[in-house]
């Protein structure tokens, strides 16, 4: 009856019909190889390091994102988080399933959310997104992690002020943590927010963190 009422219409370009249209779904500019082994950044050619993650202390072992965080993918993304279209995680999670291999993880386990902001919006886009990649490759997703404080907005930070930012501002929320994590999250914009939950959960005891996202920023 609602979707009589109130037809779903693309994030994007807000035509009727579905979630995510089809001429917007292919116009999405996806992230193949080649990419930094270490951080997922594109380039010219592989490298283990790249300009971007060279010098810094990481706490994962390695970072992919399926698309670029372009006009289209802000859109998509701003719908998801903001509108509280709930149904483009799945959606999102298709698109990542499309681009990333399934990683070699026990659990995944999403970016906890800033507790006001999550009172705010309801659902927490990460731990829908992980929700729904969790029923694509088969594995179980587990809120592992959690907020220690709340974050003043990263948008306009500089990406040294985003670090200083998070750092610290995750902990683990369970006592038993699994030896191999993926950490999922919508955005990957520095790698600060991926970094502090690879660290509060190596602390715990994982030996190895990769990180998923929907969409990257390049540089």
């Amino acid at each position: 009856m609602l979707d009589l009422v109130l037809p779903e219409r693309c994030a994007i370009c807000d035509v009727p019909g579905r979630a995510v249209c089809d001429a917007c779904r292919s116009a999405l500019t996806r992230l193949v190889p080649p990419v930094c082994e270490r951080c997922g950044s594109p380039g010219p050619w592989p490298v283990r390091r790249c300009a971007e993650c060279a010098g810094r202390r990481l706490a994962f072992a390695e970072a992919r994102a399926a698309i670029v965080y372009d006009v289209r993918a802000r859109a998509l993304v701003r719908e998801w988080k903001e509108h509280g279209r709930r149904r483009l995680a799945r959606e999102a999670a298709l698109l990542i399933a499309e681009v990333v291999p399934r990683p070699t993880a026990d659990c995944l386990a999403p970016v906890p959310g800033d507790p006001e902001r999550a009172w705010r919006r309801g659902r927490v886009s990460p731990h829908a997104l992980a929700v729904e990649l969790g029923r694509i490759w088969g594995l179980p997703a587990r809120d592992l992690l959690a907020r220690s404080r709340a974050l003043p907005r990263q948008r306009g930070l500089s990406l040294e002020d985003r670090r200083r930012n998070v750092r610290g501002s995750v902990v683990l929320h369970v006592p038993d943590v699994p030896h191999a994590i993926c950490v999922v999250d919508d955005v990957f914009t520095s790698g600060a927010t991926a970094d502090a939950c690879a660290s509060a959960a190596r602390r715990g005891g994982a030996r190895r963190v990769c990180v998923v996202t929907l969409a990257r920023a390049v540089r």
